[in-house]
């Protein structure tokens, strides 16, 4: 079984040009493209790789994403992707992404997300491989270590104010 890194940064970018809108900063549609693509890293360390999922004709869907945005960045700017796993079972798992600019160090924004284990031939929920779970169990046990960013658990709305 290879190293748990904890968190996990196994994803670096660039905020690219064609992501910029016209407040000169990087569009909120593309925080989730670029955190997709974090994702893609974190499930390949998962066990969950294409390969893997072309042989057991299994992939996964995204049940849920909240995304939290905390300071802008801009053109260029070198983005570092680090991700805990917060909780898994046989057909989900549960992590957050926290996007920091690579270079100033500040967070810039944070990811949250469900995502569901699925088979192909059937479109329904499926169990993990045993051994996709024992890397999630390993993961688990070492992220648990750690605190999660603190916009882990959030919930969106208005405080209801009664005079």
């Amino acid at each position: 079984m290879q190293a748990i890194k904890a968190p996990f940064e196994g994803y670096r970018d660039k905020v690219r040009p064609a992501w910029i809108d016209h407040n000169g900063h990087m569009n909120m549609g593309y925080y989730l493209v670029v955190f997709d693509f974090a994702t893609d890293a974190f499930l390949d360390d998962c066990g969950l790789t294409a390969d893997h999922r072309e042989t057991q004709q299994i992939t996964t869907f995204s049940l849920e994403a909240h995304i939290n945005y905390l300071q802008e960045v801009r053109e260029g700017d070198p983005l570092l992707f680090r991700t805990w796993l917060l909780g898994f079972d046989e057909k989900r798992i549960h992590y957050i992404h926290e996007m920091v600019h690579a270079e100033d160090g500040y967070r810039a924004a944070t990811n949250e997300l469900m995502s569901l284990h699925v088979s192909r031939e059937t479109r329904r929920a499926a169990p993990m491989h045993p051994d996709i779970q024992a890397r999630l169990a390993a993961m688990q046990a070492a992220h648990a270590r750690l605190d999660p960013p603190p916009e882990a658990g959030r919930s969106i709305g208005l405080k209801n104010r009664r005079k």
